[in-house]
């Protein structure tokens, strides 16, 4: 410290204002009181840490053998907006007496509170240096504007992500007083190892509860919009008691709204009823390790979105109080809760899963650089801190477009015929496209596959693509969790209880994700076509057979053995042809290409089939186009067998909008065209009037295997916004 021309001890006054920002700032003040040859600790205690209703948490502070210098009484009761604008008023008439008396060399401010406004306001009036914990993240609600504006009183800046560093030169801090360091609370958080986990697991939720088998719940009022939010927790709670699992629920903080929470609870009977415990406090590390082994974790609470990553735990963010933070895959986001179903189904989806840890926001060392940040302050600097312009250097800022164009997969189609690789970029274009014929045996399917993967992985350099993955599109019936294909269609021999995931993963060192050729081609439709912010359509594929997909509240159906959406078996007649799969009148049987082919050969055996302006090679294989040209130059046998066809597909689509209730039937593959209107007849002939409105419509898009198997990767990596 003598280097850098400070004479004596630093003395540092930490403030802490409630529960959350005590678990960021408690590593600090550990690591400070450790080398008492170099610091001095002051700790002051305000806002809701000293109030009955949110646990007298300053009991924690004692707890870990802290003297507390100060006790503030600066929360006025309330909890509306007026409120907290008297505590910010009360704090700033309490807090220069203390200032006078500690003369701290620097304060140390958590976060974006108003009570850490108040902290802030007053240590820059009364020429104190600031050190301001987590500046630089994005958020919502007030929270953003308050976070900012500490960093535009404090003088020197301790951030947990790159992002987060960026913002802050940004926004003309000076680049030389910013530390990257970590959240400090991660630390505590990736060194955390209690064995005895199950007693504070019993302790909390009962001893009949076992590990990813309950749920924690905490969520906030959001100040900007207090009624919604309101309405939000309702719906929550509403959802949780339905989903029915034991739940631990947090009461909210202090912010406004927070007894109109309170008020839901008891309303709803939550601290009564026998699946749910509500608590007003549980210490941090105890927390740590119910957050750490819950099936799930729900609410508004950047927890949730921060320390709760490094454990993988899945998490529910509701609403917009988080919108802008840095998350990993965990997190599932539902920014417009406004249904209890909505949120239900994001539990469905979330609760016991396991995902990969997250260190977006610490690896566990953000102390001890903070200790040494502090150790270099030199208290003869100039105390008038300066903002440096132009606000972010040229090598700082990246273009958001050329991210996104660089962002790409591999997509894989498996055809009958074909086998084809390509890379797609975030946009949905193909940059490069690699097509081979598709082995007969397994083993020389799966070599070419990777061949072609890698060759195609090779070439992404060149052409500054970044591969995130590989998503393959296949016939048949695939289990997409376990990267499976079940059982595959007549037309791809050998391709049964195949495990495409594991070589192909092992070879490229790349995530991979594997679907039914019908699910991608919704897929490509949600990303890139017209199902693109529809809530419930449905992709018909009209090409060699026929396959579809069905999304429904944004989401692929699978169904409960994955073979939702076989549209091609739906059987429209007892008696008709025999379909490819065992059974008679199916929807392939009539629509397909390989069904037309089967009626164009009878005709032309029958010599019925050429008429004037047609002409066949002698070795040429009769096929479905030449059953549509005889039909468009007059021949009524062939135009009999496309309406037949059309009209069967057009019962196919009346069954399943009189089963899903889709607002859009979206026509796909080379018959597309030759099909819409049949099917648009049939539906205004057969179809209950409620549903004769849909609109049915035929892509646009020229590849939907590859851009459907591209969206696999690219939705998923990109993260998901619900």
């Amino acid at each position: 410290m003598e280097k850098n021309g400070n004479n004596h001890k630093l003395r540092v006054c930490v403030a802490t204002c409630n529960r959350a920002d005590y678990s960021k700032l408690a590593p600090i003040m550990f690591g400070i009181k450790a080398e008492p040859q170099f610091f001095e600790l002051d700790v002051v205690v305000l806002g809701s840490h000293l109030i009955d209703d949110y646990g007298n948490t300053y009991r924690m502070i004692e707890q870990d053998d802290f003297d507390i210098h100060t006790r503030l009484h600066t929360i006025v009761r309330g909890e509306d907006e007026a409120a907290m604008v008297e505590s910010v008023g009360l704090a700033l008439v309490k807090l220069p007496d203390v200032l006078n008396r500690l003369k701290p060399d620097i304060m140390i401010v958590h976060g974006d509170r108003f009570d850490a406004l108040a902290l802030a306001t007053s240590a820059a009036l009364m020429n104190i240096r600031i050190l301001h914990i987590e500046g630089g993240e994005v958020s919502g609600t007030i929270d953003d504007s308050i976070r900012h504006a500490i960093t535009k009183l404090a003088h020197y800046h301790v951030c947990c992500t790159r992002s987060a560093e960026q913002h802050l030169i940004a926004m003309c801090e000076d680049h030389d007083r910013i530390l990257l360091a970590g959240c400090p609370s991660y630390d505590k958080l990736l060194s955390a190892k209690n064995k005895d986990y199950m007693s504070i697991i019993s302790t909390w939720l009962g001893e009949d509860v076992k590990t990813r088998d309950y749920i924690v719940a905490l969520q906030h009022p959001v100040t900007t919009d207090i009624k919604h939010s309101i309405k939000m927790f309702e719906l929550t709670l509403d959802a949780l008691i339905s989903f029915n699992k034991r739940t631990l629920v947090l009461f909210p903080n202090v912010d406004a709204g927070s007894k109109e929470m309170v008020r839901v609870m008891r309303k709803k009977g939550i601290e009564h009823h026998p699946n749910f415990r509500a608590v007003k406090h549980v210490p941090f590390d105890q927390f740590i390790q119910l957050v750490a082994h819950a099936g799930c974790m729900i609410g508004n609470s950047s927890c949730g979105v921060r320390e709760v990553g490094a454990f993988g735990t899945p998490v529910i963010n509701l609403g917009t109080r988080q919108t802008g933070r840095e998350t990993g895959e965990n997190v599932l986001h539902v920014r417009d809760a406004d249904t209890q179903d909505k949120i239900l189904h994001a539990l469905q989806l979330q609760f016991g899963k396991q995902y990969p840890c997250s260190k977006i926001y610490g690896d566990g060392n953000a102390v001890p650089r903070i200790l040494k940040f502090l150790k270099s302050i030199d208290l003869k600097e100039p105390l008038q801190k300066k903002f440096c312009f132009p606000p972010v250097k040229d090598n700082i800022s990246q273009d958001i477009d050329h991210i996104l164009e660089t962002q790409s997969a591999l997509a894989v189609d498996l055809g009958g015929t074909n086998l084809r690789v390509a890379i797609v970029s975030m946009k949905g274009e193909i940059v490069k496209k690699y097509t081979q014929l598709n082995p007969k045996t397994y083993e020389d399917r799966l070599a070419l596959i990777l061949k072609m993967c890698v060759e195609a992985a090779s070439e992404a350099v060149n052409v500054n693509c970044r591969i995130l993955g590989v998503g393959i599109s296949t016939g048949g019936r695939v289990n997409p969790r376990e990267g499976i294909v079940l059982h595959s269609t007549k037309l791809i021999q050998e391709w049964s209880s195949v495990d495409l995931r594991t070589p192909i993963s092992d070879a490229l060192h790349l995530p991979v994700w594997v679907d039914n050729d019908g699910n991608c081609a919704a897929l490509a439709e949600r990303k890139f076509g017209h199902g693109k912010g529809i809530e419930n359509f449905v992709t018909l594929i009209t090409g060699t057979g026929i396959g579809g997909g069905i999304v429904h509240q944004h989401e692929l159906i699978h169904g409960s053995s994955f073979c939702a959406a076989e549209l091609g078996h739906i059987v429209v007649s007892l008696d008709g042809p025999e379909c490819l799969c065992g059974s008679q009148g199916c929807i392939e049987a009539y629509a397909s290409g390989i069904a037309l082919q089967r009626e164009a050969k009878k005709l032309h055996d029958d010599d019925l089939l050429l008429v004037e302006g047609m002409s066949m090679k002698e070795e040429e294989i009769v096929s479905a186009a030449h059953l549509i040209q005889a039909a468009k130059l007059g021949n009524t046998k062939a135009e009999s067998i496309l309406r037949t066809a059309g009209t069967a597909l057009g019962l196919g689509v009346v069954n399943i909008l009189h089963t899903v209730n889709p607002s859009l039937v979206i026509l796909s593959g080379v018959l597309a065209n030759h099909y819409v209107n049949a099917v648009k007849d049939v539906i205004n002939r057969q179809a209950l009037a409620s549903v004769k409105t849909v609109d049915v419509v035929v892509s646009n898009l020229a590849d939907p295997a590859l851009l459907g198997a591209a969206s696999l990767v690219l939705d998923y990596t990109t993260r998901r916004i619900y």
